[in-house]
């Protein structure tokens, strides 16, 4: 036991000495959390419309300040020709035209229809959904308000009683998207510093050319690989504490379920992702080739995790893949605390697959590790 907790003060000293290591550590995954749960959002606000009203009509303002009103919207200075709209358009300056036809109030009145042409810059396809669906509710609530007016001021006809409707949102009432993404960008950032800090470790002692000595010591196999990897470990769980006090201080992120078990599966969550560094430690020669590495796996998890691309979104062998990232299952397990308040029983299913995850990948690490005593 005085041998580890020699390796680990020794650990301990040399990360402390590290100055350019400290900053890693303690300022960039504050910075990282600020700047990414401020900049990773999927609302879609500030959609710059151009309108070309070829009518220039009472009907066609009414629908144009409709548009106006709504806070989704920027509405851009208007243009007579669509060619000039399509321009800016290409030029990047508006994301949205909508065309009225010359005769646009004209049928409205007589025929009880009109026409309307939308054009929406779909580059981005994600995005150009959701504007879609702006500018149809917009549209169809002015239909609606269209179809009551006459209704009521037309003889013998009764006005049609709407359904209400009275939503209820739940664990996420604001609908506040950084309330759903903090969660999620505090577990990559407690990853990505353990794996990356893990990753480098022994590789590092192979550049000193201090392994080799280690090595020869009667230090045990088990005693060392402790002694490495349990201030890390200490360093993941400080990294978590000041995420989550940024999240509720700073973002207000509600934390309805209990804090011991979200630090009870962050420790062995830790475990796992140690021994994987460790594993990428061991098959590595220089902390360039175990940074490349850890990088790599690091894309896949984060791309397959659920933090950014709902799960049931993606295709069917992409689902399965996902089963063996250990990131999925924290993001998932912080979450369901967190916002709903979750149980042990809940969650429990998260924790044993990454306590299942956790004993394979750290075998597999001692094992690979190779000791001359």
């Amino acid at each position: 036991m005085k041998t580890i907790l020699f390796i680990i003060q020794k650990e301990f000293k040399q990360i402390f000495r590290d100055k350019s290591m400290l900053q890693l550590i303690f300022i960039l995954p504050i910075l990282q959390l600020l700047i990414l749960s401020n900049a990773a959002t999927f609302d879609v606000k500030n959609i710059s419309i151009t309108f070309v009203d070829n009518d220039q009509s009472r009907d066609s303002r009414e629908l144009i300040n409709a548009f106006k009103a709504s806070t989704y919207f920027k509405v851009t200075e208007p243009y007579y020709s669509e060619k000039e709209a399509v321009e800016e358009m290409q030029k990047g300056k508006t994301d949205i035209i909508v065309t009225f036809p010359i005769h646009f109030n004209r049928d409205l009145q007589k025929e009880q229809k009109a026409s309307v042409s939308v054009s929406i810059n779909a580059i981005d396809a994600a995005t150009a959904g959701v504007e879609n669906v702006y500018v149809t509710q917009i549209l169809n609530t002015y239909n609606q308000n269209i179809q009551m007016q006459s209704k009521y001021f037309s003889e013998n006809k009764e006005v049609t009683q709407n359904i209400m409707v009275i939503p209820s949102f739940w664990y996420n009432n604001t609908l506040n998207y950084k309330t759903f993404m903090v969660p999620g960008i505090l577990v990559l950032l407690v990853t990505m510093l353990t794996l990356f800090l893990s990753s480098m470790n022994i590789v590092r002692e192979k550049e000193l050319g201090t392994l080799e000595q280690i090595n020869v010591t009667p230090i045990k196999k088990y005693q060392f690989i402790i002694g490495k990897l349990f201030p890390f470990w200490i360093l993941g769980l400080v990294i978590l504490t000041v995420g989550l006090l940024i999240a509720k201080l700073v973002f207000n992120v509600p934390m309805l379920g209990s804090i011991f078990l979200v630090y009870g599966f962050t420790s062995v969550y830790l475990l796992l992702i140690l021994g994987f560094g460790l594993y990428i430690s061991n098959h590595t020669e220089t902390q360039q080739q175990a940074m490349f590495i850890a990088w790599f796996f690091m894309v896949i998890f984060i791309l397959m995790s659920g933090l950014f691309t709902p799960i049931e979104s993606m295709p069917k062998w992409a689902q399965n893949l996902t089963l063996l990232n250990p990131i999925r299952y924290f993001v998932e397990f912080i979450r369901m605390v967190l916002l709903k308040g979750s149980g042990i029983s809940e969650v429990l299913p998260n924790l044993l697959i990454v306590s299942g995850f956790a004993v394979f990948v750290n075998g597999m690490a001692v094992w690979s590790y190779k000791k001359s005593n």
